[in-house]
């Protein structure tokens, strides 16, 4: 049972230490490296510029040629829907503030 035991412990350990420290990567960095390399098949000179658009309410649509990319709402509403590309909808009952990340190619 012993023998057993040290068997696995020491091979827990191996393993470990074959498993890169750092090689993990956040979900951020996964979409920006995505982004990246679909602008690199559309030519060198393009690039993504984006800003975030505040309003009072459940509706926060972008300026005229950018796209809305992802929404937020406030009283921790998680449940929001993209209407025509442009516009961030909260779905929640009670709603204080709708903000929409809305981006677009340079």
């Amino acid at each position: 049972m012993k023998f057993t035991s040290y068997f696995l412990l020491i091979l827990i350990l191996l393993l470990q230490l074959m498993i890169p420290r750092y090689a993990q990567c956040s979900l951020d960095s996964i979409m920006d490296t995505k982004i990246k390399e679909a602008l690199t098949g559309l030519g060198n000179s393009k690039k993504i510029s984006c800003t975030s658009i505040f309003n009072s309410g459940r509706l926060s649509s972008c300026p005229a040629g950018m796209v809305v990319t992802s929404c937020a709402c406030g009283y921790g509403c998680g449940s929001w829907d993209i209407q025509g590309e442009t516009t961030c909808q909260c779905q929640c009952s009670t709603i204080d503030w709708t903000t929409s990340r809305c981006c677009h190619l340079t």
